[in-house]
C-alpha cells in the first residue's frame, strides 16, 4: 500500500518556500524602523540631562542604544539592526535641525557630537557582535 505524497512535502524534489515568510520579514523590519525612531526621539531629548553634574542623560541615551541595537539582532537578524539604526538616523538628523524659533536639540558642542556619532558606534557594535551570542546551537 502507498501513501499519498501531498504536493508540498520534501519527497517532491521541490519545496516551496514557507508562505507567508516575507511578510514576517517585512513586519520585523518596519517594526524595528520604528523602535530605532522611537529610541532616537527618547535618547535626543534626553542625551543633555545631568544629576549632580555627572552626564547621566549621554549614558543613559547611549546605553539604550546599545540595548536596541542588541535586540534587534537577536530578534531577527542583521536586517531589522540596519532598519533600526536607519530609524534611529532619520530621529536624531531630523531632530538636530534647527527649530522655527532657532532652537537646537543637539548642538554642536561635545555631548552632541557624542550622542550623534557614539549611537551610530553602538549600532556598529551590535552589527559585529559574534554571531554565537545570538543562537541557540552548540558548537
Amino acid at each position: 500500500m502507498t501513501t499519498p505524497v501531498h504536493p508540498t512535502s520534501p519527497s517532491t524534489g521541490s519545496v516551496p518556500a514557507r508562505p507567508g515568510r516575507w511578510w514576517r520579514s517585512a513586519a520585523r523590519a518596519v517594526l524595528a524602523l520604528a523602535l530605532g525612531a522611537v529610541v532616537g526621539v527618547l535618547g535626543t531629548v534626553a542625551h543633555r540631562t545631568q544629576w549632580h553634574d555627572l552626564p547621566l542623560g549621554i549614558v543613559l541615551a547611549l546605553a539604550i542604544t546599545l540595548s536596541t541595537a542588541v535586540l534587534c539582532r537577536a530578534w531577527a537578524g542583521l536586517g531589522p539592526l540596519l532598519a533600526a539604526g536607519a530609524g534611529w538616523v532619520v530621529a536624531v538628523q531630523a531632530l538636530s535641525v534647527a527649530g522655527p524659533g532657532g532652537d537646537v536639540l543637539v548642538p554642536a558642542q561635545a555631548v552632541g557630537l557624542v550622542w550623534t556619532y557614539g549611537g551610530l558606534l553602538m549600532f556598529l557594535v551590535g552589527a559585529f557582535l559574534p554571531r554565537s551570542w545570538f543562537t541557540d546551537r552548540r558548537g
